[in-house]
């Protein structure tokens, strides 16, 4: 794999985990809507059913005068129902998982894709090494044949040093063909 491709890959990935991550953080970092507010028409001791879309505050927490300049500065459309913040929990959640699967692609799969093809062209290179040890015994035996030419033994030991040297020729040549194949991304 190109190293452009490679880097394109990995930047995308990188900068949409690093979305999900800041809106995360954001939907993390926000007020709980629950603790914020609390109607006019509720006294400290009185309790009436809420309206429609109201969110109503922890039982046992009393409003208290000190209290109420930090609840009024919170803008009423910076109020959130629980029903909101429930739906932007779902949205983050879906959002983090889009993510990480979307890091997992851009780094992972390259990763994997390399790796694999290193793996080829190191067993290529050890099946290439005892390419070259049975093709060292071929010419040792070739000698000893021509020298001795009516030796059965010679001529067993050279058809098997010559059956050594094709399949370990076949499996290095076909392990660096498939290295290649797989580098290109077939």
């Amino acid at each position: 794999m190109d190293r452009v491709r490679f880097g394109r890959a990995l930047g995308y990935g990188a900068r949409q985990a690093m979305k999900t991550l800041v809106t995360a953080v954001d939907a993390a970092t926000t007020e709980n809507p629950a603790g914020r507010h609390q109607s006019a028409g509720q006294a400290a001791g009185s309790r009436s059913a809420p309206a429609a879309g109201q969110v109503l505050p922890p039982v046992g927490r009393i409003e208290t005068p000190e209290r109420k300049p930090a609840a009024a500065k919170v803008a009423p459309a910076a109020r959130v129902t629980a029903s909101e913040a429930a739906a932007r929990v779902r949205e983050t959640q879906k959002g983090v998982r889009h993510g990480g699967r979307r890091f997992g692609q851009a780094v992972w799969r390259p990763f994997v894709r390399l790796s694999g093809v290193l793996w080829l062209e190191v067993t290529g290179v050890f099946f290439g090494i005892f390419a070259l040890f049975a093709l060292a015994g071929v010419w040792r035996l070739r000698e000893a044949w021509h020298a001795t030419a009516g030796n059965e033994a010679e001529h067993r030991n050279l058809l098997g040093a010559v059956a050594m040297l094709a399949v370990f020729g076949y499996f290095c040549v076909s392990s660096f063909v498939r290295a290649k194949r797989r580098e290109r991304g077939r």
